[in-house]
């Protein structure tokens, strides 16, 4: 433990993004995030830290996921790729609301 609180001091907290799900919540209601945050921690309870790396890879993955939504953004931009491809293509015509060109209302 250091002597000085930096990051306190600072108003930095580096390592929030780990512990955010643990926290308590502002209206007491579980984390979005908690079920697979909880899934992990009870995996690698009582396992040192190369077994559980080794064991508990799935759970991590899906708790990782789950915060940084990487594979969710990864799809999503492969769908808009095609999109916009099959467009040039011209087998595809976006309608009217998704190009600005409706009506405006009262």
């Amino acid at each position: 433990m250091p002597f000085w609180g930096l990051q306190k001091q600072l108003g930095v907290d580096v390592d929030s993004f780990l512990l955010r799900q643990s926290m308590p919540q502002p209206h007491g209601q579980a984390a979005v995030c908690h079920a697979f945050e909880r899934e992990w921690v009870e995996c690698g309870h009582g396992l040192g830290q190369t077994r559980a790396r080794r064991e508990c890879q799935l759970e991590y993955e899906d708790f990782m996921e789950c915060m940084k939504r990487t594979k969710l953004t990864q799809r999503l931009r492969t769908i808009l790729e095609q999109r916009d491809r099959m467009i040039k293509q011209g087998k595809y015509t976006p309608p009217e609301h998704h190009m600005g060109k409706e009506e405006p209302r009262p």
